[in-house]
């Protein structure tokens, strides 16, 4: 059953369905914190390493757009798998993070990421898919210096579209998005607005639209008028 969307706080859109809702973001949204940072998500080491570090960065309490542009300088200087980031030096990894703007926690980060891709070669050979064979993978994520309840929830709602069994994954940050369109809180019923594949760019843009008043007024507007 469709429903209609509130338009702005409070108020409805004549004609603004669930789905047209979803579109409409879906439309205004179509890259994720991942593909900005310049990650291809595949199921292979590499770039489910690289969507973690970013998860990192974007568990600490600063701005979205500087974590990723971080992310992507710590992959610009080669740090793309556990193993480069171990051998860089803590000053090569504080200097990447200043590149991208991440200043004020560039030296605490430095040594989490240092001691976290540490870890994931002793425990898992440097490889998640290890990680996602383990009885409890979201405790065993917890194990990684950086990463706790939020870290986990921004990495889970990345690679659902890889790890299946973990969507949908809609967390409490993009359920609050979904609030602000006038969408249900329900993940099974907002990914029933769109496609298996488009779940994860849907979940990514609902967090975009709970951070981001004026993008959640555009999509409603835009989905009224559809």
């Amino acid at each position: 059953m469709t429903t209609k969307a509130t338009g702005k706080t409070g108020e409805k859109t004549a004609g603004a369905t669930d789905e047209a809702v979803a579109r409409a973001l879906l439309d205004r949204q179509r890259r994720t914190y991942a593909a900005q940072a310049g990650i291809r998500l595949r199921n292979t080491p590499a770039p489910l390493y690289q969507t973690l570090v970013l998860a990192i960065l974007l568990s600490a309490p600063i701005r979205s757009g500087t974590a990723v542009a971080a992310a992507r300088a710590l992959f610009d200087a080669g740090m793309r798998t556990p193993r480069a980031m171990a051998d860089a030096s803590w000053q090569q990894r504080v200097d990447a993070l200043g590149e991208g703007g991440y200043r004020r926690y560039d030296e605490r980060t430095s040594t989490m990421l240092g001691k976290g891709a540490e870890l994931l070669l002793e425990r898992h050979g440097g490889d998640l898919r290890r990680l996602r064979e383990e009885p409890d993978p979201k405790k065993a994520l917890m194990d990684i210096p950086g990463i706790g309840p939020t870290g986990v929830d921004i990495f889970l709602r990345d690679v659902q579209g890889v790890w299946p069994e973990y969507a949908p994954y809609i967390d409490r940050k993009a359920l609050d998005g979904a609030r602000r369109l006038g969408l249900p809180a329900s993940p099974d019923r907002l990914s029933s607005l769109v496609s298996a594949r488009e779940v994860p760019r849907l979940a990514d843009g609902l967090v975009h639209a709970a951070l981001d008043k004026p993008l959640a007024d555009e999509v409603l507007a835009a989905a009224g008028a559809a």
